[in-house]
C-alpha cells in the first residue's frame, strides 16, 4: 500500500522502455533483412564476375582451386539443374544447395549463391563470406537494463518525497497542527510542500488564536455576569435606582464585550475589504473625539478602507486613553509622504517599556492590575487587527512629558 505509487512510475517506466526496445528491435531487424538482401545481391554479381557463364570447364576449376586455397574452403558451383559443374577441395553433400546458409560441425559453415544465370556456388569456410550478425535485441536488452537499474533511485527519491508529504497530512489531519513536511528541493512536489505548511501554519495560527480567545473571554465575562447577578438579586430585595443603573452598566458591558469577540473573530477570517471607500480621516476623528470629549487636530487627509472599522479603531484608542490613561487626551491626524499618521496621546502613567510590546495582545492584564480592575480587553487588539487589514501598522511610543502614545499609520488614499 505504501509504495504502491512507486511501483505504478517505475513499471510504468518498465514497460515504456519494454516497447521502445520492441519497436527499435523491429525496425533495426527489418533493416538488417534489406541490408542482408543487398548484400547477396552484391556477392551474386562479384561471384559471376569471377566465374562468367562462358569460362570454360578448366577456367573454372583453377579459379575455384585458387579461392580454395586462399580461403582454406570447399567450393562448389553447380548448373541451373543442380548437375556439379566444377569443384575444389573436399567433396560437398549433395543437399548443399537445398540450404542456403548452414552451419556445420566445429566452426565450420555453409552458404550457397545463386548467381543471375541460374547456377549457384556452394562454399564451406571457417569464417563465413558475409558481415558479421549481431543481435540487436540483446543490446537493446543491456540498454533497458542500465537505465531501468539508473531510473530506480530516481523514481525512489521521488516517492519517498511523496510519502512523507502525506505522512505530515495525515498526522495533521488527525489533530497534530505543529506536523510540518519538508520542503527541500524545486519543483513541483517542494511547491506543494511549501503549500501545505503555509496553509497549516495559518489554520494553526487561527486555532491558536480562537482558543486563546475563547479562553479569555470565558474569564472576562465572568466579572460582569457576577456584578449583573449580584445587582440583580439586590434589586429585588430592595429596588433602587443606583442598582438599576448598574444592572444597566453592567449589561452594557457584557454587549460591548460580545461585540468585540464576534468583531475580532471576523477579522481572524478576513483577508481583504469587501468594499473599501475613501474615507476622511480628519473629519471621522473629529466626530469621535467630539462624541468621547477628545481634542482634535491636524491636516485634511484622505484613507482607503471601511468607515465604520475606522471608526471602530478611532473610537477604541480615545476610550483606551481615557479609561487607563490621565487626562488631557489629544488627538491629531498629520499627513506623511504617501501615508496619514495618527496619534492618540493621554497624559496618564504610560506603560512600563517591558510591557510595551504586549498591549496589542488580547485582553492581556499588565502586572500590578487585580482582576477588579480590568485588564486592556480587545480593544488595543482590535486596533491591531483593523489597522493591519487596511495595509497599515501601529505601534506605542512613550512621550518625552510622559503619559502613553499609540500611532497608527495608514496609506494615503489613491484614485
Amino acid at each position: 500500500m505504501r509504495s504502491r505509487l512507486f511501483l505504478k512510475i517505475y513499471l510504468t517506466l518498465l514497460a515504456s522502455l519494454a516497447a521502445v526496445a520492441v519497436a527499435s528491435a523491429a525496425f533495426v531487424w527489418l533493416g538488417q533483412g534489406e541490408e542482408e538482401l543487398s548484400w547477396e545481391s552484391q556477392r551474386a554479381r562479384f561471384v559471376t564476375a569471377l566465374i562468367p557463364p562462358d569460362m570454360d570447364r578448366s577456367s573454372v576449376e583453377a579459379t575455384l582451386e585458387r579461392f580454395s586455397r586462399a580461403f582454406d574452403a570447399d567450393i562448389a558451383v553447380y548448373d541451373p539443374r543442380g548437375k556439379l559443374i566444377a569443384s575444389a577441395g573436399r567433396p560437398l553433400p549433395p543437399y548443399i544447395i537445398e540450404r542456403p546458409w548452414h552451419h556445420g560441425r566445429g566452426n565450420f559453415h555453409t552458404m550457397v549463391t545463386e548467381l543471375p544465370d541460374g547456377r549457384a556456388v556452394a562454399a564451406r569456410m571457417e569464417r563465413p563470406f558475409r558481415p558479421a550478425g549481431r543481435n540487436p535485441l540483446a543490446y537493446l536488452a543491456l540498454i533497458a537494463g542500465v537505465i531501468g537499474l539508473a531510473a530506480y533511485p530516481v523514481v525512489r527519491h521521488l516517492t519517498r518525497r511523496l510519502e512523507r508529504l502525506r505522512g505530515g497530512v495525515d498526522a495533521w489531519g488527525r489533530g497534530e497542527f505543529v506536523a510540518r513536511v519538508p520542503e527541500d528541493g524545486s519543483d513541483e512536489v517542494a511547491a506543494v510542500a511549501k503549500s501545505f505548511n503555509k496553509a497549516a501554519d495559518h489554520v494553526e495560527r487561527l486555532i491558536t488564536s480562537h482558543r486563546a480567545l475563547l479562553a479569555n473571554a470565558s474569564h472576562e465575562l465572568r466579572s460582569p455576569l457576577a456584578r449583573l447577578r449580584m445587582a440583580i438579586d439586590l434589586y429585588e430585595q430592595a429596588p433602587d435606582e443606583s442598582r438599576k443603573e448598574e444592572i444597566v452598566r453592567n449589561l452594557a458591558e457584557l454587549d460591548t464585550l460580545v461585540e468585540e469577540i464576534l468583531l475580532a473573530s471576523r477579522l481572524d477570517h478576513v483577508e481583504q475589504l469587501d468594499a473599501p471607500e475613501s474615507v476622511d480621516l480628519l473629519a471621522l476623528v473629529s466626530e469621535e473625539g467630539a462624541r468621547n470629549g477628545v481634542e482634535v487636530s491636524g491636516t485634511p487627509a484622505t484613507v482607503t478602507g471601511d468607515a465604520r472599522l475606522i471608526g471602530r479603531l478611532v473610537r477604541n484608542l480615545m476610550q483606551n486613553a481615557l479609561r487607563h490613561g490621565g487626562p488631557p487626551v489629544t488627538a491629531t491626524v498629520a499627513r506623511e509622504g504617501s501615508m496619514v499618521e495618527l496619534r492618540v496621546r493621554d497624559h496618564g502613567p504610560g506603560i512600563p517599556d517591558s510591557e510595551s510590546a504586549r498591549v496589542f495582545e488580547p485582553f492581556y492584564r499588565p502586572s500590578g492590575r487585580s482582576e477588579a480592575t480590568g485588564g486592556w480587553g480587545l480593544g488595543l487588539a482590535l486596533v491591531r487587527q483593523i489597522t493591519e487589514r487596511h495595509g497599515g501598522a501601529v505601534r506605542y511610543e512613550a512621550p518625552s512629558g510622559g503619559g502613553a502614545c499609540f500611532v497608527v499609520t495608514l496609506p494615503v488614499h489613491t484614485a
